[in-house]
Formats: C-alpha cells, sequence, structure tokens
C-alpha cells in the first residue's frame, strides 16, 4: 500500500505546504478547544517542526507509465510528517506545564461566528467551511493588527476541491507579502496559488470537481470579502442588508460576454450553465472548461464604522431561497426562538456573550430549506457587536412567524 504522499514543489514550498499539513491537522485535533491557546501551541510547534530537515521525509514519484512526471515536484510522507508534528505539540505542551505562555492580548473587536450546514436532500455534502478568529496567532503574524478569517465552500463533481480550498486557501493567504497593506491583491493571489497547486493534485489524482469559495478577512477596521462563483457574504448595517459583492453567475452580462470572448458559449439547461457544463461561471477547479471557468478571484472592501451588526457567509443553497433583503428580519426571530422555549424576550439577555446567538445559523438553515432549497446549505453568521445589543435595540419589534429548524441532518463540519 503506497504511503499518503503531499505534493510540494521547489524548496520554497515545501515549507508553505508543510504547513498545509500540519495546520489542517491541528484544526481538526484541537475541534471545541479554547482557540487563543491551540493556535499559539499549533505555532509553536510548526514554528519547530519547520526547523527539521524534511528531506528523510520525501518519497519517490509513483507516476503512471502514461502521465508525465512534472519537473521540480517532491512528494512529502504527510503522515509521518504529522506523526513529527504530533511530537513537537507534544514538547510544546510539555514546556508550557512548566512555564506557560503569555497570553495574546485580546481581540479590540466582538466576533461570535455561529455556523450551521446540512447535507438537505442532495445524495453527498459536498460543501465546506472555516473560521480563525485567531488568525495572526496561528501563523505567527505581530503586526498588530486584529485578524479574522472566515470561509464558505460550495463544492460541486464531488468534495475533493472543496476539501482542499478550505485546508489550503488561509495558510497561502498567510504567505502574502501584501496581505496588510493590499488586502484584495493578497487574496486574488492566494486563490490563483490554491487553484494552481490543486491543478497539480487533480492532475495526478484524476480529479474532476470544483468549488465555488467566499472567504471574509477582518483586519482592524477593515472588511475584505473574496470570491468565485455564487457563494455570498453580505453585511447587515444598522439592520439594514448591505451589499458587498456581485456573485458570479454565467447570466451575468460581463461573465456572458467574457466566455464568449473566450470562444465559449452558456446555454439554458434548467439554469444558465457553462458550455452547457457548469452553473457557475468562476470557481477553484473546474479543469475541463478552463478558462471558460475563470480561476480569477474578485475582491471587495469596505471600512468598518462601529455600527455594523454581522456579516453572514453562505453557498447558493442559501441564497436560491433566500433574499439578501430577508436576512436581517429571519435574524432578529432566530435571536427571538433562541431566547428562551417559553418565549421571554429577556431570556437572550441573560445569555454570555459567548453562547448568546450561536443558534441563529441553524434557524436560518431552516428558513432556506422550509423555502424550497434542496440544495447542501451552508451559513456562517459573524457578529460583529453582541447579539444582545442587536436584540435590545430592536425590542419594540416582536418576533414575526418563524420556522423552528428541524431536520434530522446532523451539522456537517
Amino acid at each position: 500500500m503506497a504511503v499518503p504522499c503531499v505534493k510540494f514543489g521547489e524548496n520554497s514550498h515545501v515549507q508553505i505546504l508543510t504547513t498545509y499539513t500540519c495546520i489542517s491537522a491541528c484544526l481538526c485535533w484541537f475541534r471545541g478547544a479554547p482557540a487563543g491557546l491551540s493556535a499559539l501551541l499549533c505555532q509553536t510547534a510548526l514554528s519547530q517542526l519547520l526547523q527539521n530537515n524534511l528531506l528523510p521525509f520525501h518519497c519517490p514519484h509513483e507516476a503512471d507509465d502514461n502521465q508525465e512526471v512534472e519537473p521540480q515536484v517532491v512528494l512529502l510522507q504527510s503522515e509521518a510528517v504529522q506523526r513529527l508534528f504530533l511530537n513537537k505539540l507534544i514538547d510544546g505542551a510539555l514546556a508550557w506545564h512548566q512555564k506557560f505562555p503569555k497570553p495574546s492580548p485580546s481581540p479590540s473587536r466582538f466576533l461570535l461566528c455561529s455556523v450551521h450546514a446540512i447535507k438537505n436532500t442532495r445524495r453527498k455534502m459536498e460543501d465546506k467551511h472555516l473560521a480563525l478568529a485567531e488568525f495572526n496567532q496561528l501563523f505567527g503574524i505581530q503586526d498588530g493588527v486584529d485578524c479574522a478569517y472566515y470561509a464558505v465552500f460550495d463544492g460541486h463533481g464531488g468534495v475533493d476541491a472543496a476539501t482542499f480550498a478550505a485546508t489550503h486557501l488561509h495558510v497561502a493567504l498567510s504567505k502574502q507579502e501584501t496581505l496588510r497593506s493590499d488586502t484584495a491583491t493578497a487574496f486574488k493571489t492566494a486563490f490563483k496559488h490554491t487553484d494552481d497547486i490543486f491543478k497539480s493534485k487533480a492532475k495526478r489524482e484524476r480529479l474532476r470537481s470544483g468549488t465555488t469559495a467566499v472567504a471574509v478577512l477582518i483586519q482592524g477596521q477593515e472588511l475584505t470579502v473574496a470570491w468565485l462563483g455564487d457563494s455570498q457574504a453580505m453585511l447587515v448595517r444598522k439592520g439594514q442588508a448591505v451589499t458587498l459583492m456581485d456573485p458570479h453567475k454565467p447570466d451575468r452580462e460581463d461573465e456572458k460576454q467574457r466566455i464568449e470572448d473566450l470562444g465559449g458559449c452558456i446555454t439554458f439547461m434548467g439554469c444558465w450553465r457553462v458550455n452547457g457544463t457548469y452553473a457557475v461561471s468562476r470557481a477553484i477547479g473546474d479543469f475541463d472548461q478552463k478558462p471558460y471557468v475563470s480561476g480569477d478571484a474578485d475582491c471587495s472592501t469596505t471600512q468598518l464604522c462601529g455600527d455594523e451588526d454581522y456579516v453572514l457567509l453562505a453557498c447558493d443553497g442559501f441564497f436560491d431561497a433566500v433574499k439578501p433583503s430577508e436576512v436581517p428580519r429571519m435574524v432578529l426571530d432566530a435571536l427571538h426562538l433562541s431566547c428562551d422555549p417559553g418565549g421571554r424576550a429577556d431570556a437572550l439577555l441573560e445569555q454570555s456573550e459567548d453562547t448568546a446567538g450561536l443558534r441563529v445559523a441553524q434557524q436560518l438553515v431552516g428558513h432556506a430549506k422550509a423555502a424550497g432549497s434542496s440544495d447542501n446549505i451552508t451559513v456562517m453568521l459573524v457578529f460583529l457587536r453582541p447579539p444582545q445589543q442587536l436584540l435590545a435595540q430592536n425590542s419594540s419589534t416582536g418576533p414575526a412567524q418563524a420556522t423552528q429548524y428541524s431536520s434530522q441532518d446532523a451539522p456537517q463540519q
């Protein structure tokens, strides 16, 4: 049985892609642990690991007779690297037992993430998501600016592209020199880098999947959203929906023109599709339809003034059934439902900031399903101020009739 391997490029890429493997494992192992401590321990162990000579972990190419071996490509034994990383984590924890590190400063901005995802009526769950409130601590970034990362990926043709993007994009972003000075360029480069690396993996493993993506980076008073395809992010400020982006769809006029200029076409087959295949015009993967299905991300940046309520990220399984203008009312209704089964309006106010509002995403997913969505549904709601404040400021407006979420689908991670 062949040893599972991770594909690497030149030496400068070895450390980056080792980081992919280790951080992905760390986020899985420490799920549910205090985010700040797990991020700091992960960074400590990773720093120690990258000082090691990784040459003993290289493994030979296993190309087919009909498959060319790409030049300057190295394969690394991922299981062996993870075992070494686990040992470094243990060493770090033992060192902490002797001398506990100084805790990181508390973030200056309130952030609370509510997320829920269901397979719905589809045969497979192809959505992925990631929330990293401790972005700087995880990657050892010390620029004095709080940074948090949130992303939703909607896969199609298999889950491989979505899984790959969910474990690689944030690492590629963290390595961009322009991350602070030009976040939009950093995002676009990170998306392109992720698409290029997945292309090598897809060629080697004969994968045909793709994924849309929407990612949000909150740096200090600046919110940047980057996207490919029709997954979306929206902001709510003072109870009003704020448009952050225009999703990539084949029938969007500029996308239609771009595809036709390249010699492709869009056709209506239940919905508008690129060359009669995919219903999105931009994605990571889908290499059989490149360049018509583009891997070039778009970005937009919004300055935060302090009066923002929350930012919502979701796949098309949500937004095909729910209009953005409906979201503010639905969130308030969900907060009321989260108060107390008996309907006490002050029950949410009695909850701590760490727990209040955590079930809101579940209610929003329930709304989309009740509205007729049969697709995978992922909703990620990032509160930018305590939910208690939102409810208190809208206490004069009682809850409208809302759908109580009930499904046999368990949340998908």
